[in-house]
C-alpha cells in the first residue's frame, strides 16, 4: 500500500455519498497520488480500495476500520468520510452514536476525539454530541480538557497565536445568577478560572442567543468573526444557528486525535440518492480541509 495524505470513504451505499465524493473530486482534481478511495467504485481516476460486503451498515463500519489502519500505520495523514446512517450501524450491531464515535475507537484508546464544525473564520465545538438534553452531564475536568484540545488545535494546526475562544452559556441569560440553572456557577465559570490559570484566552459565559446573533450578522456581512472559535454546551446550541448560516460549507472536524477527520455536514440524504441532483458543496469543503491541515 502506498502512502497517501488523505483516504475518502464513500460513505452509506444508500445515499449520496458516491455522487458528492465524485462530484467534489471533480472540481478540486487533487493530485493523483494524494487521496485514496475507499468503498464502492465511483467513475473518477483515482486510487480505489474496493469494501466487499453486501451488509449496509457492515460495510460502512469496514470502510472506516480500513481508513483507521491505515492510519495508525502512518499510511494516510487525514481521512474524509461521507454520511452514514447511524441506524445503519447500529442495526448490524455496532453500537455507536456515529460516525465520529467509531473513528475515536478505531485509533485511540487514551485520546478523546472532539467534533469541531468549521466554515472559513466560524469555528464551533461542542462540548456534548449526540445525546438526549436530559442525558448531557459536563464536568469541570470534562470542560477543561475538551477546551485544552480546542485550544491546541487552534495553535498548532491553524497557526493561530493566543487563541480566542468564546464559551456558551449552558442556560437561557446565563443562569441568571442560578434562577436558570446553576450550570455556570458550578461548572463552567470554575473550568474558565482553570483555563485561564492555564493560559488560554477564554470569554465567561455568553447567553448563546446573543452571542450568535453577533456571529450571524458578521458572516452575512463578511466581516471577520470576533473569536477564533466558539465552544457551545450542546449539539443544537451550537449547530442550528451555524447550519442555518453555512449548511453548504460547514464541515464536520475530528480533532483530538493523531489524524485529522473531515466530513461535510449533510446527511445521508435518502430521498435525492441516485438522482444527480445532490449538492457537493460541503463535501468539496471538507476535502479542501482535510488536505490543508494534512
Amino acid at each position: 500500500m502506498n502512502n497517501y495524505r488523505i483516504a475518502i470513504t464513500t460513505g452509506d451505499k444508500l445515499g449520496i455519498g458516491k455522487e458528492i465524493v465524485q462530484k467534489a473530486l471533480s472540481i478540486i482534481k487533487p493530485d493523483k497520488k494524494d487521496v485514496l478511495i475507499i468503498g464502492e467504485k465511483i467513475d473518477v481516476d483515482y486510487p480505489h480500495y474496493l469494501i466487499n460486503e453486501d451488509n449496509n451498515g457492515v460495510f460502512c463500519y469496514k470502510s472506516l476500520e480500513f481508513a483507521c489502519s491505515l492510519a495508525k500505520k502512518g499510511l494516510i495523514k487525514g481521512i474524509v468520510t461521507a454520511p452514514v446512517s447511524k441506524l445503519e450501524l447500529n442495526q448490524a450491531g455496532y453500537n455507536f452514536l456515529g460516525q465520529t464515535e467509531v473513528i475515536e475507537s478505531l485509533l485511540s484508546r487514551e485520546k478523546k476525539a472532539q467534533m469541531l464544525f468549521i466554515a472559513q473564520d466560524l469555528k464551533v465545538m461542542l462540548l456534548s454530541r449526540h445525546c438526549a438534553l436530559l442525558d448531557i452531564n459536563l464536568t469541570i475536568n470534562d470542560v477543561v480538557l475538551k477546551i485544552e484540545v480546542l485550544n491546541n488545535f487552534l495553535v498548532q494546526k491553524c497557526r493561530i497565536k493566543n487563541p480566542k475562544i468564546a464559551l456558551c452559556a449552558f442556560n437561557p441569560h446565563c443562569g441568571e445568577g442560578g434562577i436558570l440553572g446553576r450550570e455556570e456557577i458550578e461548572i463552567l465559570n470554575p473550568a474558565v478560572s482553570i483555563l485561564r490559570e492555564k493560559g488560554i484566552n477564554i470569554s465567561n459565559p455568553i447567553s448563546a442567543d446573543g452571542l450568535f446573533s453577533r456571529v450571524g450578522k458578521n458572516y452575512l456581512n463578511n466581516k471577520p468573526q470576533e473569536q477564533d472559535a466558539i465552544v457551545s454546551c450542546y449539539h443544537d446550541q451550537g449547530l442550528c444557528p451555524l447550519k442555518a448560516l453555512c449548511f453548504d460549507k460547514a464541515v464536520n472536524t475530528t480533532i483530538g486525535l493523531e489524524v485529522i477527520r473531515t466530513s461535510p455536514s449533510s446527511g445521508t440524504a435518502y430521498d435525492i440518492a441516485n438522482k444527480g441532483i445532490a449538492d457537493p458543496s460541503s463535501m468539496v469543503e471538507a476535502i479542501k480541509l482535510a488536505l490543508s491541515l494534512s
